[in-house]
């Protein structure tokens, strides 16, 4: 069980810091819920304290994790392009929904990746920004970073 002030992450909402601990009635049902405050933006999220290990909720990485994802934006690992966009949304998606901090980053490296080759379909190009928010939840919280700092951080590894 996670207490106030841990920092987790959420998989498909980002990380976050949490604010209390609190009885709610939903449908009818009273359970104890984490009230997380995202680090992006001023969004509230309520988590069932029973359900956060099906949701996927995990403690942020650490630094050296960090270091190590951010390390995959440099490698050499081939970029699958001829698959069809639906189907990579698809993949996309599933990684997306692990909650696997290298598996999100590589969708934001594939995507970055083949939008330099040819222009991104909408669907791809909203991953990819849901993607890139997510990291940058996370690396505000594991780094001390301001949200613009670690944005500009990341495009410049992205970048390199």
């Amino acid at each position: 069980m996670y207490s106030i002030g841990d920092k987790i992450f959420y998989p498909m909402h980002g990380a976050g810091v949490i604010e209390a601990i609190e009885e709610k009635e939903v449908l009818g049902e009273k359970q104890l819920y984490y009230i997380m405050n995202l680090s992006l933006g001023k969004l509230h999220v309520m988590i069932p304290t029973k359900k956060t290990t099906t949701l996927g909720v995990r403690e942020i990485v650490n630094s050296s994790v960090m270091e190590n994802v951010l390390n995959l934006f440099s490698s050499d690992a081939e970029t699958e392009t001829s698959v069809h966009p639906n189907q990579r949304y698809r993949n996309n998606m599933d990684k997306m929904k692990t909650g696997d901090i290298y598996e999100g980053a590589r969708v934001i490296r594939d995507l970055s990746r083949i939008s330099k080759k040819k222009s991104l379909g909408t669907s791809d190009k909203l991953m990819l920004n849901n993607a890139r928010q997510i990291l940058i939840s996370e690396l505000i919280l594991v780094n001390n970073m301001e949200e613009e700092h670690a944005a500009d951080y990341l495009n410049e590894v992205i970048n390199k």
